[in-house]
């Protein structure tokens, strides 16, 4: 074993959420109001990808795709030199082979180990290297048993010491969520989680060859389209069908890793972007400190507060067409603002799905849908998918929805109406529908009021 490697990276990543003044070191959090619960927007982490880059400000509207041929497609890089060429996949690094998949869980982990940067020692590779033998590296899954993965219903407080009675809580590790482990003391596990670094009970936790496993299911892979408009087609080549197209900045759910191409999940099914226009990253949720928690909470309300406010001054009291009722006409004193959205966007069901549109009647993409339903209201937001991941509130998954959340998957985003049903503008085929919440894997769930 060489004795570079006698270094163990381990991952942190722990989900951050709300402190309370319970000092229960096991906590099921049960209210049906549970907003800001689990998986703060605070906590989460990118660890970057080799080729992850800064990117521009989220685009307000999208650009139309430029039409061009496919034998501009299949031509080398040096003749792409205008801004529509660019707008599809580059040429001269790919080919129309299908190239062999590589495993997405060993980039996760690599991914999650260089992020938190741990460093481990092995005391066996140690003592061979004092016997003047060359120490091999050590395998990704032996350093993985050094990580200590949360396993409860909702969080376990870390603690400044490793008591209940003495220890003063100093942050939370959501389920799943991961520290490096440090020491061992007593029943207690000194781990480190982001900014923060304490004990917990081990109870709680699951280490060494239990934490292997379940340490590859804590990582999300997701591709970040860096073009303007980019194609997403049926196979792994630029021959191949476009299944759809999306906007710069918008994050796609990586299914699996080729030779210059990944498998993303779209509305329109899974396709295959070039690794030219993407850059991948892994997302996880790192541990939240008090104050770190105390900020995001501020900040949090202050939004809420903000989207009341501007729902109250300038929620629409015209709907420009006849055919369609107004957004004041479904704000009532019993009714929540939230409700009011559900209702509102419900009656443009059948209208058609334009790519970068915005017209509630004459066509809008799925990030334009939500945004104009809730620039009627009052609230501006952006218009992309990936960024309304970012807005307003988290909330403690489907389950906890309630009737105007936003609702986030890969690529694409609805507005919740209850009952288990979201209202989006789906397809080009379908248009603006009803659908079941849970027809994709939800990845977040947004409240603004």
């Amino acid at each position: 074993m060489k004795k570079a490697s006698m270094q163990l990276m381990a991952l942190s990543v722990v989900a951050a959420i709300t402190f309370s003044s319970l000092s229960m070191d096991a906590y099921a959090y049960t209210s049906s109001n549970k907003v800001t619960s689990v998986l703060p927007q605070a906590g989460i982490t990118y660890a970057l990808g080799s080729n992850q880059v800064s990117l521009s400000n989220l685009q307000q509207s999208a650009s139309e795709e430029t039409s061009v041929d496919e034998s501009k497609e299949k031509a080398s890089t040096e003749s792409v030199s205008t801004t529509a060429e660019k707008d599809i996949e580059a040429t001269s690094a790919v080919t129309n082979e299908t190239p062999s998949a590589s495993t997405i869980t060993d980039n996760i982990l690599k991914d999650i180990q260089n992020a938190t940067g741990a460093v481990i020692s092995n005391k066996e590779s140690t003592d061979e290297s004092t016997e003047g033998e060359e120490s091999e590296e050590i395998s990704e899954e032996e350093s993985f048993k050094s990580l200590v993965i949360a396993k409860v219903n909702d969080y376990v407080n870390v603690r400044d010491l490793p008591s209940e009675e003495d220890g003063e809580i100093i942050g939370k590790l959501y389920d799943k969520s991961v520290g490096y482990f440090i020491e061992e003391d007593n029943g207690w596990y000194k781990i480190k989680s982001g900014s923060v670094e304490g004990y917990v009970k081990a109870e709680y936790c699951v280490t060494g060859e239990d934490a292997v496993e379940l340490a590859k299911e804590v990582g999300t892979r997701i591709a970040t389209v860096t073009t303007t408009t980019l194609k997403v087609r049926s196979g792994p080549g630029l021959d191949q069908e476009v299944l759809g197209l999306v906007p710069i900045e918008d994050e796609l759910v990586v299914e699996e890793e080729l030779d210059g191409w990944v498998k993303v999940s779209i509305e329109e099914g899974d396709g295959y972007v070039s690794l030219d226009y993407v850059t991948l990253s892994t997302e996880f949720v790192e541990a939240e400190s008090k104050a770190e928690e105390e900020a995001r909470l501020a900040k949090e309300k202050a939004a809420r507060e903000a989207a009341n406010a501007a729902a109250k001054k300038g929620t629409s009291k015209t709907s420009g067409s006849s055919s369609y009722n107004a957004a004041s006409s479904y704000t009532t004193a019993t009714s929540s603002i939230g409700s009011a959205v559900a209702q509102f966007a419900q009656q443009f069901v059948g209208n058609p799905y334009v790519y970068g549109g915005t017209s509630l009647t004459n066509g809008v993409d799925c990030s334009g849908f939500v945004m104009s339903v809730y620039a009627n209201f009052g609230v501006s937001l952006p218009h992309s998918s990936g960024a309304d991941r970012s807005v307003g509130s988290a909330v403690d998954g489907l389950a906890n929805a309630q009737p105007g959340d936003i609702i986030c998957y890969s690529g694409h985003v609805a507005i919740y109406i209850g009952g288990g049903q979201i209202v989006h503008a789906s397809t080009a085929k379908t248009g603006i529908k009803i659908s079941s919440a849970d027809y994709r894997t939800v990845l977040a769930v947004r409240r603004i009021f």
